[in-house]
């Protein structure tokens, strides 16, 4: 990568923020640039302590703007915003004249997807989605098993309990209309290596949609699919409670799939791929958003156990 890429980055003082300047710092990127209305950054220091940080966006906006005035150009906006922003965020990175890169979700709702399309035609510039589990060994192992089989339908079960505290309901995660509830939250990713894996949703039904946990059944073109997801420390199995705080199983017809590790470098990896230009872009992203999105509005189905007709439809 040449040195001579320059980065800013919106969204610097949550925790993926760093895995975001790892990336950078690892391609030999510069970060320029960096907003957050909360000033508690001081790890910038490990990675680019010449960095111009800023607590209001209004600042933020302008620096960029000028140094592109002065020919000092920033390449990549990276985006590590609360979900809802990401969005605005990503629009501000395109009229800048730089490609975004951005956490998912990348966005709430389906319909934001082609007005992201529209400005990326307008400017010439591209929108790409850090989608981590495609590029993990493991994920790929399954989709070239599930590939090497393409008329065989899969029994997946897939479970992710992270625990959060009290402080989850009370920031802008415990808002749905700011996070997208839990499973689009922490799950968005898990549905998009499902779709990536197993090919085209065909049916989805929700089961359980509450604060803290989600769960469902869904029926891919080569997968039939059982889900649970959740935030709350009593979901742990007995086994690991008080060991760990995060349990993650999938099983493939019953073969628990094991990829608790391999995601060290994936940021970094996401980086390279869309610094070549083979990065994952809107049409990748989309499946998944309309599958988080038709969650948060399903009609609920009565029974958590039982595998429903279909109750609604991506």
């Amino acid at each position: 990568m040449s040195e001579n890429l320059k980065f800013a980055l919106v969204g610097a003082a949550g925790y993926i923020a760093p895995r975001h300047m790892k990336a950078i710092k690892d391609l030999s990127g510069d970060l320029v640039a960096a907003v957050d209305p909360n000033d508690s950054v001081g790890f910038i220091d490990s990675y680019f302590p010449g960095a111009r940080f800023f607590v209001e966006f209004e600042r933020f906006d302008r620096h960029v703007d000028k140094l592109w005035r002065r020919g000092e150009k920033i390449d990549y906006v990276s985006i590590c915003s609360p979900n809802y922003l990401h969005d605005a965020h990503v629009r501000f990175a395109l009229r800048a004249n730089a490609d975004a890169i951005c956490e998912k979700p990348l966005v709430l709702n389906p319909w934001n997807l082609d007005g992201l399309k529209e400005i990326e035609k307008s400017t010439g510039r591209r929108v790409y989605s850090i989608l981590q589990l495609r590029l993990h060994p493991a994920i790929l192992a399954i989709k070239e098993q599930v590939e090497s089989s393409p008329n065989k339908i899969h029994d997946v079960d897939l479970t992710y309990i992270t625990s959060r505290g009290g402080w989850y309901h009370v920031s802008w995660k415990g808002d749905v209309h700011k996070s997208g509830g839990v499973a689009t939250n922490i799950g968005v990713h898990f549905f998009d290596m499902l779709s990536f894996v197993f090919g085209k949703l065909k049916n989805s039904v929700v089961h359980l949609r509450e604060p803290s946990r989600a769960a469902g059944y869904l029926e891919f073109d080569t997968a039939r699919v059982r889900w649970y997801m959740s935030v709350d420390s009593s979901d742990l199995p007995e086994e690991v409670r008080g060991k760990q705080t995060t349990y993650r199983s999938i099983t493939v017809d019953g073969e628990e799939i094991e990829f608790s590790g391999g995601f060290t470098d994936l940021h970094t990896k996401s980086y390279e791929k869309i610094i070549a230009g083979a990065g994952f872009g809107i049409e990748e992203v989309r499946p998944s958003i309309e599958l988080v999105s038709s969650i948060r509005s399903c009609e609920l189905s009565p029974s958590l156990g039982e595998r429903h007709p279909l109750v609604c439809r991506d």
